[in-house]
């Protein structure tokens, strides 16, 4: 689908993107520091760049600069604790294309990794299929013989989590992780409750509980 490269010292939240990234198609490499951002990106192999701007021998903002002044126009998504409008300012007029503050959601991220690729490679399908089951990833709705039904923003990740590991079982914690993001509490029982409104609205025949093991989605 694509490749990504992460460019973030905090090992648990470059694993943690590394492993959704790869969930759901991606292939990822993680640099920690400046000087291996910049001479990866140069290389050309890569579609995307995740920048965190704390990097330990420069900040990001170098690294974008010397990107873009070395001509490479590789996309790039800021991804950062620093949440003030100036870092914002600064770093888009440096030439990032997008900018996310921790903490984040991984869903979100990944939709803006999508919006990014789609806007200079041939778009994916916008519509999931599983049977006869769709949700359109542009309208964020799901459709069903039966009716269409809108979507909020917690059942889209979820449903679209399902309908693209279709067939398998996805544990509690795998949903927890990819949904609600690295600071989710495991001892939480939010997934189950977004079962139960995901099935009030898409059938409950469709979502089966596999016991002892997680959720399926059947097609």
């Amino acid at each position: 689908m694509g490749r990504i490269l992460i460019a973030e010292d905090e090992e648990r939240i470059a694993s943690f993107v590394r492993k959704g990234l790869s969930a759901n198609g991606f292939t990822s490499t993680v640099v920690d520091s400046a000087g291996a951002a910049v001479d990866y990106a140069l290389t050309g192999d890569f579609d995307l760049m995740v920048l965190d701007l704390g990097l330990p021998d420069a900040d990001g903002f170098t690294v974008l600069r010397r990107l873009r002044e070395e001509g490479c126009r590789l996309p790039i998504l800021i991804l950062t604790a620093r949440d003030g409008v100036h870092d914002t300012v600064t770093g888009l007029e440096a030439g990032a294309d997008d900018y996310m503050t921790k903490p984040f959601r991984f869903e979100e991220l990944l939709a803006r990794i999508r919006l990014r690729m789609r806007s200079g490679h041939s778009a994916e399908s916008t519509v999931l299929r599983a049977g006869d089951l769709a949700l359109d990833l542009r309208t964020r709705r799901a459709s069903t013989p039966e009716a269409t039904v809108d979507l909020t923003a917690r059942e889209f990740a979820l449903l679209e989590l399902f309908l693209r590991h279709h067939g398998q079982v996805l544990s509690r914690q795998q949903i927890l992780s990819h949904v609600w993001g690295y600071d989710y509490d495991p001892g939480s029982n939010v997934v189950d409750v977004f079962i139960r409104a995901l099935r009030k609205k898409i059938g409950a025949h469709r979502i089966e509980t596999v016991r002892g093991m997680g959720y399926r989605l059947d097609g």
